[in-house]
């Protein structure tokens, strides 16, 4: 085998010549070279020579039967000649590029015209010509030459495919990782928002659990929580703001575990100077009880600064304005509000109405007279119904139903807190209390309920 059939030989193996074969799976095999002429002794020759140099070929001597005979077998290379009678070599070409664009092309021609030969170069794209009678050398370097193009071009397609199917994977890789981090996103919040819900109930019962001892306020810090909700709501902070609050309202008085009962058999104005000074303490010990809660320190300044007034008159600290935490000047509103309506400050339980009177004349000096003012307004507003819930009697709930507000004892002992999910026993539980105590005012979400 001559050094130039050595370099056609490690371009690689031949491609497949059907439409839609795939490059990479061509089979090992020597180079196919098809030789078109309508001279037999051309094609002798053709065939003496490539076969020499270790190439495979397969002759036609016109255009339809080399047409044919591409169609039948793989053909890496295709040497025509120029004229033919019927087909010739241009038109020849022309088609095979048409038909198989990855079999070069070349172009053998005894013509002297030379416009010609340009001509059906430019319609076959031929990759060289060759004048006849050709020299040898010249024509085995135009194989090898044809043949590295060819395995270039395969290779080329072969790394395109390649790529094209590494890239699909890839999107696919892309679009199973969105889909997996969108469903353990999905499910971090559920247990996320469980994890909450739960530690807001268990706030809740730990708030009611506090205030069985001090009788008359039951319920007081759920109220206070309620209004200061709305307040910091109404002023646009934001809902971890807002939760904040709300949390810090429950147990604001938590420090009232440690008091004496004593303290809360009077009016907080009558109580004697050494009780006075022991009520004093409450936020100190609320805040040194919960010192140990993460969760709970940033709570813990709202509690501390409950009972601060803006004119720095307040305790424990003696804060005024500004300095008192925004949470704290809201909760010190909405306890003052619910204290004065059951008597914890004054002997005398006031109406709403009442209460707003008398807290008005503490606008900037017992309270931030933005936080009143808001105050003022919301409560001061009707509240229409709220279309989204039903207020129910228990020989109506079903089970999967949803509280849409807290289930709260004549006593003002919380029950259930909104957002809890009704089960079979617990309505039957529901119904046995109601008998032994009394109707409970329950207020279902109304898209919750499973039948109607």
């Amino acid at each position: 085998m001559t050094a130039v059939a050595d370099i056609a030989q490690a371009a690689g193996p031949r491609p497949v010549q059907a439409d839609s074969a795939d490059p990479a799976a061509a089979p090992q095999a020597p180079w196919t070279v098809l030789c078109v002429d309508d001279e037999a002794n051309i094609l002798a020759a053709l065939n003496r020579v490539l076969r020499a140099a270790g190439y495979h070929v397969v002759t036609a001597m016109d255009g339809p039967t080399a047409l044919q005979m591409m169609q039948e077998q793989a053909v890496d290379i295709i040497v025509s000649d120029m004229r033919m009678p019927g087909m010739d070599g241009a038109a020849l070409l022309e088609r095979a590029q048409q038909r198989w664009p990855g079999v070069a092309r070349l172009l053998l021609t005894g013509q002297a015209d030379m416009a010609a030969t340009v001509a059906a170069i430019n319609r076959g794209r031929v990759l060289r010509f060759l004048h006849k009678p050709w020299d040898e050398h010249e024509l085995l370097g135009a194989v090898a030459e044809a043949c590295e193009r060819v395995a270039l071009e395969r290779e080329k397609q072969r790394l395109q495919a390649l790529t094209q199917r590494q890239n699909e994977q890839l999107r696919e890789l892309n679009l199973d990782l969105e889909h997996r981090v969108a469903e353990r996103s999905a499910e971090l919040h559920t247990a996320h928002e469980k994890l909450r819900q739960h530690y807001l109930k268990t706030v809740k019962v730990f708030s009611n659990l506090l205030e069985l001892r001090v009788g008359q306020a039951a319920g007081h810090c759920r109220r206070v929580a309620e209004v200061a909700r709305d307040i910091a709501r109404t002023m646009g902070l934001d809902e971890e703001q807002v939760l904040q609050v709300f949390v810090a309202g429950l147990v604001h008085d938590i420090g009232h575990i440690g008091l004496p009962d004593r303290v809360f058999a009077r009016p907080v104005q009558r109580l004697d100077p050494e009780d006075a000074t022991l009520y004093r303490v409450h936020p100190v010990s609320g805040v040194e009880s919960l010192m140990s809660l993460d969760d709970m320190q940033p709570l813990l300044p709202l509690i501390r600064g409950h009972h601060e007034r803006h004119d720095g008159q307040g305790w424990p600290d003696h804060l005024a304005g500004a300095a008192i935490p925004l949470g704290a000047r809201i909760l010190a509103v909405a306890d003052t509000f619910d204290d004065l309506q059951h008597g914890r400050l004054v002997d005398a339980r006031m109406s709403a109405a009442e209460a707003r009177t008398l807290m008005r004349e503490g606008r900037g000096s017992q309270f931030d007279p933005e936080v009143l003012d808001v105050f003022l307004f919301i409560t001061e507003q009707s509240k229409p119904s709220r279309p989204s819930e039903l207020k129910l009697g228990s020989g109506a709930l079903e089970p999967d139903m949803v509280l849409s507000r807290d289930l709260v004892a004549p006593s003002g002992l919380l029950m259930l807190s909104a957002g809890h999910r009704l089960t079979p026993s617990l309505i039957q539980r529901i119904r046995e209390f109601e008998v032994r105590v009394g109707v409970l005012e329950i207020h279902i979400q109304a898209v919750a309920r499973s039948r109607t």
